[in-house]
């Protein structure tokens, strides 16, 4: 009889299978901070602060990261030099002393270290959330919904109330309050570049201040996760001077653009006899839905769908057609169009400025 030969016993994790490499852990890791280091002075990022908030926090990271970094590197200087130590007899009663002593006083300083980054921590956090206004604070009402924001410019006058979508414009140099609520789910506020994250919580009403030095375009979203959609809820605020702000709220407050020619006129027709009117409203128009985005001034809008597309017309061709497959779970409901209305309803739509 012939014994073929026996199977190696040889533990698991020793053996190296098919394709394993410690070459691809590494290019890994190497991708991760490469893309970690690139994305971090973007559109959306705490490291490029646009205002004071902003700014302090930029400024509790960079502290910790240099006080921790510096607290590593001594961890990792001591853990060496104990390597290269370690066949040093240590039976001697000095040296015993020695090391209670410096365990004991690791631990003061850990201890001590520990409670600073406490104190600093709470008293930013202190500072970033005290009330900012000054008697001139503009107020702004932002809701969270699958999976787009609801915002609108509260006034003490009904009729110079402000309602748009997945937009904020706010005034340089202003303090503004934002009271933030949702319909549905936990969302969470957040414009890193303006200021920290704040959660918006069914039934209830949370505050946050922000403020910018300087105009531009900070790109927001939304940072607790929302439902299947959550990566693609974004919203922009857009810094401007006073001058420009006022002349953006008259121009909110007016009703939707008239038609100009004939193409639009058709394209209204379409817009007022499909079903965009149970979701959708335009005011100076009979469409007052009130389950999706106002659409009074869409043409002047950066993006459509909460940031997930730049407003053209091919995008918004191609967002009427087939919601579902741009944001598959979006409550936009498809609706069945004549090829022919396409066109008319996309030149109505975008004149809407």
């Amino acid at each position: 009889m012939t014994w073929g030969r026996m199977p190696s016993c040889a533990p698991v994790a020793n053996r190296r299978w098919p394709g394993e490499s410690g070459t691809r852990p590494k290019l890994a890791t190497c991708a991760t901070m490469l893309f970690s280091l690139a994305s971090a002075f973007g559109q959306q990022s705490s490291l490029a602060p646009g205002g004071t908030h902003a700014s302090q926090i930029k400024s509790l990271g960079v502290f910790f990261f240099w006080l921790l970094g510096i607290i590593f590197l001594i961890v990792i200087a001591i853990a060496v030099a104990s390597i290269f130590q370690r066949g040093q007899s240590t039976q001697d009663e000095a040296a015993q002393r020695r090391l209670k002593t410096a365990i004991a006083g690791a631990s003061v300083l850990t201890i001590l270290i520990l409670f600073g980054l406490v104190v600093v921590s709470v008293g930013v956090g202190k500072e970033i959330s005290a009330p900012g206004g000054r008697g001139n604070e503009l107020v702004v009402e932002v809701t969270g919904n699958q999976w787009w924001w609801f915002v609108r410019y509260l006034n003490d006058d009904p009729t110079r109330i402000v309602v748009t979508a997945n937009e904020l414009h706010i005034p340089v140099g202003r303090p503004v309050l934002i009271r933030g609520l949702s319909n549905d789910v936990i969302h969470s506020f957040w414009v890193p570049g303006l200021q920290g994250k704040r959660d918006l919580i069914p039934s209830r009403v949370t505050t946050q201040w922000i403020e910018t030095n300087e105009p531009g375009r900070y790109r927001g979203q939304c940072a607790e996760f929302c439902g299947l959609q959550h990566a693609h809820m974004a919203l922009w605020t857009v810094a401007e001077p006073e001058s420009q702000f006022q002349q953006w709220i008259g121009t909110q407050l007016r009703p939707g653009a008239a038609p100009s020619d004939d193409l639009q006129q058709r394209g209204q027709e379409v817009f007022l006899s499909h079903a965009c009117v149970l979701c959708h409203s335009i005011q100076g128009t009979t469409a007052n839905g009130q389950v999706g985005p106002d659409l009074t001034h869409f043409g002047s809008r950066l993006s459509i769908a909460a940031g997930t597309l730049p407003n053209n017309k091919g995008n918004l061709a191609g967002w009427i057609a087939d919601p579902q497959n741009i944001k598959p779970g979006t409550r936009m409901a498809t609706v069945p169009l004549d090829p022919t209305d396409m066109q008319p309803l996309l030149e109505y739509l975008e004149s809407l400025q």
